[in-house]
């Protein structure tokens, strides 16, 4: 009995689904879009200027004047054999602006030579070593053991960081000598730099 039973039921359930009319729905029309011709832009004509951009104006500062009387400091310090042989390192620019860096470097690589005290390292013996120790001509040496590093190569006993700082219009330049053997700052400086 519950053989015939299961099997109505299982017949009504199979008649329900086939009883019912399927719903057919009428597909969405689907109309292909028509590109429209579209002008080409033309560049604008020849009689309209391009306006200009503005200047960065980079001032133009007297860094021997600021560079020579630190340099007449330092070679006063106690300590330093006149003859040493001293790296410059390149100036490092912590200003809000721009600086022409190379003509500060310059300046003070001239106020060295001139005092006497040193025996200056030459940018070509600089250029070749740090060619010979994998260092890029733009890298500041702002890791002093790379300073250090570099200094012990060319053989120099003094290295000197510069650092310019503060508004670019009128920067404060900071000088350290540092004794390549120990590490020690032997002397450190600063004075403003004027506009010319």
């Amino acid at each position: 009995m519950k053989k015939y039973l299961g099997i109505v039921l299982m017949a009504l359930v199979i008649a329900g689904c086939t009883s019912r009319v399927p719903q057919t729905e009428q597909p969405a029309t689907i109309e292909p879009a028509v590109p429209t011709p579209s002008k080409p832009q033309l560049p604008p004509s020849e009689s309209q200027p391009l306006p200009t951009p503005p200047k960065i104006q980079v001032p133009v500062l007297d860094w021997s004047a600021a560079a020579t009387p630190l340099v007449g400091q330092m070679v006063k310090t106690d300590g330093i054999t006149r003859g040493s042989i001293l790296l410059l390192n390149k100036l490092k620019n912590n200003t809000n602006g721009s600086l022409q860096t190379a003509q500060a470097t310059t300046a003070l690589y001239n106020a060295l030579a001139s005092s006497g005290q040193f025996t200056m390292v030459s940018r070509e013996q600089l250029g070749v070593a740090r060619q010979s120790l994998g260092l890029s001509e733009e890298d500041s040496l702002e890791s002093r053991s790379k300073a250090v590093g570099l200094a012990r190569y060319v053989g120099a006993q003094y290295v000197l960081y510069a650092d310019a700082s503060g508004d670019a219009k009128s920067p404060e330049l900071s000088m350290q000598l540092m004794l390549v053997q120990t590490g020690e700052i032997v002397w450190s400086g600063n004075g403003t730099v004027r506009q010319q």
